[in-house]
């Protein structure tokens, strides 16, 4: 269940999207989300993420979402740099947990108390 999402778009062409849905399925994780932002590499650097990340945090708060929550690939760095810039903080790392591009991934989950 998606509760909210948002697109940008630059020259008519979608180049990042955002959206966030519930933590879990069950009635107890009601208030917590989990988000997913995408930016195309050839526009990322261009506060695009950011205008996204800031959609998504006050868009969870007005629907009184208690934490937002975030998977990343634990090599991925440059998202955990850019989710600590909002105030997000690593709440726990799971070891090969996903499998993509013929090899094990690492996931950090990052949270932002709203």
């Amino acid at each position: 269940e998606v509760a909210a999402a948002f697109s940008a778009a630059l020259n008519n062409k979608v180049v990042g999207f955002g959206s966030y849905g519930i933590f879990r399925p069950w009635d107890g994780y009601r208030y917590s989300a989990e988000h997913s932002i995408y930016v195309a590499q050839h526009v990322r650097g261009h506060g695009i993420g950011g205008k996204l990340m800031e959609a998504l945090i006050e868009k969870a708060r007005a629907q009184h979402f208690h934490t937002l929550i975030a998977g990343i690939d634990a090599d991925n760095q440059a998202s955990c740099v850019f989710h600590r810039k909002y105030g997000f903080t690593e709440a726990g790392r799971f070891r090969e947990v996903g499998y993509k591009f013929d090899r094990w991934l690492d996931l950090v989950f990052m949270q932002l108390m709203l």
